[in-house]
């Protein structure tokens, strides 16, 4: 194996394999040849445009198109016996894995999971046991190596069987860490791992992350809100623009609270289910917003309603997000709530109609 400079390579790439064009992806830093291939070598260290890629993705910007070309690559010096790691094609994923493999020694092995990180890449089946032997055999990894062992992630457990990988494309599945920053530990065990390395972080960094993703693809809310708030505030008299202003920072204010609010308040929120957790933080909110409006009886408790149906059902995005929850516990969730909510917002339109008409 030696590296060249990569304007003089000319030997005819890995099979499978599109050759980048200098100077190529940033993160590709030479190309390592071996056995007349040539394997792109990654660099450690993040840049400024990996930092705003990264920043953009948590905002839910291009998230479609934020992927690496699967295939394999090496980073540091890797030699036939050196350890090989797979990772999705997200590049978030791709980023988080080779900035904790400074001074590491290894092959990775990028497989297709069309754009989407590893742990919703699993649940979905495109980082499964089917694409994983696919990409073995079209990359011809174990004329690389001088063993048959892959270090998975632990989060791709649900999509890839171990059992049926060894039997089919005779390697050996072994599980590594829940974070890619523990690798280099993990490693250093000779591939063992603590305790801590096999759980899975959810404290509030962890939460407020996935906020921003969230808070954009509630953008259709707040325009739903600025319709309404323009028809509750008729008719155009001189206390149109008043009413105007306080429903639509009302509403806008439980779509944040939804938001923000509630993936920050999630362990202190009483209730198993997110929408009843979200229910009692929009009442709250909505009871919080009433005081400060000077609502009469029916619109408070219509601000109530719309405030609770509001947040509980913004709240249910979560439940994609969090480490405690099932599929299946959150589309019975859905079931049995969104009828509730439907329900609860018929009535709060009702209330707040009565209130503008009746004055109470």
């Amino acid at each position: 194996m030696k590296f060249t400079a990569l304007q003089k390579k000319e030997e005819r790439p890995l099979a499978g394999y599109k050759r980048f064009e200098a100077p190529g992806p940033a993160y590709i830093e030479d190309y390592l040849e071996v056995k007349d291939r040539q394997i792109p070598v990654i660099g450690t260290r993040l840049g400024f445009m990996d930092r705003l890629g990264a920043v953009k993705m948590r905002w839910g910007f291009g998230r479609s198109g934020y992927r690496v070309l699967p295939g394999v690559y090496a980073v540091g010096h890797p030699v036939p016996d050196s350890p090989v790691l797979v990772s999705a094609n997200y590049k978030l994923s791709f980023d988080a894995l080779r900035r904790e493999l400074s001074g590491i020694a290894a092959w990775i092995l990028v497989i297709d999971t069309k754009g989407v990180n590893v742990w919703c890449a699993a649940g979905k089946g495109s980082f499964g046991t089917a694409e994983l032997a696919s990409k073995l055999a079209r990359t011809r990894l174990a004329d690389l190596l001088s063993h048959r062992k892959l270090v998975l992630p632990q989060l791709a457990a649900t999509g890839v069987s171990a059992p049926e990988l060894a039997k089919g494309a005779r390697f050996q599945a072994i599980w590594g860490p829940v974070m890619a920053k523990d690798l280099p530990a993990f490693l250093a065990a000779g591939m063992q791992k603590d305790k801590e390395m096999r759980l899975v972080p959810f404290g509030l960094r962890d939460r407020m992350a996935v906020a921003p993703v969230e808070f954009t693809q509630a953008a259709p809310f707040f325009g739903a809100a600025l319709a309404l708030s323009c028809l509750y505030a008729l008719p155009g008299d001189a206390q149109w623009f008043g009413r105007f202003l306080g429903i639509l920072g009302f509403s806008w204010g439980a779509i944040l609270a939804a938001c923000f609010a509630f993936p920050a308040l999630l362990p202190v929120l009483p209730f198993r289910a997110f929408a009843l957790k979200g229910a009692l933080l929009g009442t709250a909110w909505g009871l919080c917003a009433s005081a400060l409006l000077g609502a009469p009886l029916l619109g408070a408790a219509g601000l109530a309603l719309a405030s609770a149906a509001t947040v509980a059902f913004l709240a249910m995005g979560f439940t994609g997000a969090s480490t405690f929850t099932s599929q299946r516990g959150a589309t019975l969730e859905v079931e049995r709530g969104l009828p509730w909510m439907l329900g609860a917002l018929a009535l709060a339109l009702g209330l707040g109609l009565g209130s503008r008409l009746f004055g109470i």
